[in-house]
């Protein structure tokens, strides 16, 4: 069996539309409709659908609950425009910038929370010098 990466994954939210407006206006996620009128968040190749709780769709979590997520995203901005941005849009950064380990080598990484309460990760590579 050969695996070659992650498609997509879903986060169990509170209220979708709230969720969609946090990621579109703070991460810059762009917003899909899809089958039956069900939402997603695009980012990179990646996509998180999003499920409301208590109408997941089947087959799901064993137990879905708003708030459970950890999920890291890496970002090619400088980590101090990031925070001044999550700033201005009235995020609170939780922790950082500290060093971390990314798939690909060290990150250093800042937390903060989405609507739900889940620990969101944004990470950034190194910059190579010549």
């Amino acid at each position: 069996m050969e695996i070659r990466g992650l498609d997509h994954c879903v986060l169990t939210v509170e209220d979708v539309d709230r969720s969609c407006d946090f990621y579109r206006r703070v991460l810059g996620f762009e917003i899909v409709t899809f089958a039956g009128n069900r939402k997603a968040l695009l980012v990179g190749s990646q996509k998180i659908n999003l499920h409301q709780s208590g109408s997941e769709i089947e087959p799901c979590a064993r137990n879905p609950l708003p708030g459970s997520a950890d999920l890291c995203f890496i970002a090619d901005s400088p980590l101090s425009i990031i925070v001044e941005e999550l700033s201005s849009a009235g995020v609170e950064v939780e922790r950082g910038p500290v060093p971390r380990t990314g798939a690909q080598g060290p990150i250093t990484s800042i937390y903060f929370r989405d609507p739900d309460g889940n620990l969101i990760e944004l990470g950034v590579y190194p910059v190579d010098k010549p």
